[in-house]
């Protein structure tokens, strides 16, 4: 009996720590929230800036509405890093340092003629990946039929090169996205411990829905994508979450016994083989709204509550940074996820020692994952063909002669690898999609 009194004892007293150490964690984040850094940013590109916009809260069909007032309301604040509050402070947009789209102001209608309903996509750029993240755009907006809205998080020093990059796209092309660049901006307490997690700047991706808070759904994806298939594809896949989802990813293996998560991990990891977020479709709104279950405290916490927590318990036990944060906080939300297939998210594991994404050898691959710096080197030299066909492709040329021949041709001395076997895999997709955008244009008057 008294053993029993003792284990109830141990299990009150345990229950109490973790609620004292979860609500000395809130109170840490509230303390303190008007006390923002000062210091100005030089002034932002003032050229057709948008008057500002809230986004639908509407699960799968995310829209634009002007809201006026412009970005001249916003105060002239470094958000380069936030304090505890875990918030932008009232009155800062959360677009101070940003830049968006010339054409912004101008094509709000042209894109309109491009269809309602528009997808909205993320990405993430630090160091040497600028000619990456360009060609995942270039990707994006050749293949797509609907209006896009890219959220470029990037380095300072980045801005200007995007910026004359994406000015420089045709005006054919540039009707069709909009985009906007912000700083890189973590939470003020321990940012740098945020910004080195894993890859430089990787974690920033955590942060996307406290950022852009008025965003209801958002694509994230690496900046080592190809996209072979419109991004509405998996843009659509939003209609497919029931009740409960907030988020979809793919699996990080399809086959165990060369599973990372499985074989290695020391930390808990969603499903089998864990998940890779690399490609990631969230449903922002839920995401932001939902408490998580954990393994810290009784209590659930919200999205802002468990991402420091989470961090300090594992940080010595994790390897693929952010992605292992996932995996936890989804191994005990499982229903929270939606599983979308290897396809939208194939990578060299796929094919490095043979095939083993049936869907993809089924209807081919739809989104390319070229992780590993496979782009920069030979050792995949299959998902470097396709990386370097899209990167040399001219807007306005002919994509079957000038983009889908020229690749096929390269792919063709891939073979002697097993990726560049199944490299047949890689241009079966993109051959529905230029044939579908050829098919558009040929409608037009």
């Amino acid at each position: 009996m008294r053993c029993y009194h003792r284990a109830c004892l141990l299990c009150a007293a345990s229950t109490l720590l973790s609620l004292l150490y979860v609500f000395s964690r809130q109170a840490s984040t509230l303390e303190d929230g008007d006390d923002w850094d000062q210091k100005a940013q030089g002034e932002p590109d003032e050229r057709g800036h948008d008057t500002g916009h809230l986004l639908r809260k509407t699960r799968g069909s995310v829209g634009l509405r002007e809201t006026g007032g412009g970005l001249g309301r916003c105060k002239k604040q470094s958000v380069s890093y936030w304090k505890p509050c875990w918030s932008l402070p009232a009155g800062v947009c959360g677009v101070n340092g940003l830049l968006e789209s010339p054409a912004g102001k101008g094509s709000g209608s042209e894109l309109e003629e491009h269809g309602g309903g528009g997808s909205h996509l993320a990405v993430v750029a630090c160091g040497p990946r600028l000619e990456e993240t360009l060609a995942m755009l270039k990707s994006a907006v050749l293949l797509s039929h609907k209006s896009l809205h890219f959220y470029v998080f990037a380095e300072d020093d980045l801005h200007g090169p995007f910026r004359n990059a994406l000015d420089s796209w045709p005006r054919t092309i540039r009707t069709k996205f909009n985009y906007t660049i912000y700083p890189i901006t973590f939470p003020e307490e321990n940012a740098k411990e945020w910004k080195k997690l894993f890859k430089p700047c990787a974690s920033q991706r955590l942060f996307l829905p406290l950022i852009l808070k008025e965003v209801d759904s958002l694509l994230y994806v690496d900046t080592d994508i190809i996209f072979l298939q419109p991004v509405e594809e998996i843009w659509a896949l939003l209609s497919r979450f029931n009740s409960s989802h907030l988020a979809a990813m793919a699996p990080e293996h399809e086959e165990p016994r060369i599973g990372w998560y499985n074989r290695f991990a020391r930390h808990p990891y969603y499903g089998k083989t864990g998940i890779n977020s690399g490609v990631m479709l969230m449903n922002m709104t839920r995401l932001r709204e939902k408490s998580f279950k954990n393994d810290m405290t009784t209590v659930a916490l919200k999205w802002e509550e468990i991402l420091m927590p989470l961090l300090q318990k594992y940080k010595l036990n994790i390897t693929w940074g952010d992605q292992d944060l996932l995996n936890i906080i989804f191994h005990h939300n499982p229903e929270s996820l939606y599983v979308f297939p290897c396809q939208w998210n194939y990578r060299p594991d796929h094919c490095i020692y043979g095939s083993n994404c049936q869907q993809a050898d089924h209807e081919g691959v739809f989104i390319l994952h070229g992780n590993r710096g496979v782009y920069h080197d030979d050792k995949q030299p299959a998902f470097r063909a396709v990386y370097d066909a899209i990167r040399k492709y001219t807007f306005g040329e002919d994509m079957e002669t000038s983009l889908l021949q020229p690749l096929e041709a390269s792919l063709q001395s891939t073979t002697h690898t097993y990726c560049g076997r199944s490299a047949h895999l890689f241009t079966k997709g993109l051959k529905r999609s230029i044939a579908s955008v050829g098919r558009e244009v040929e409608r037009r008057p």
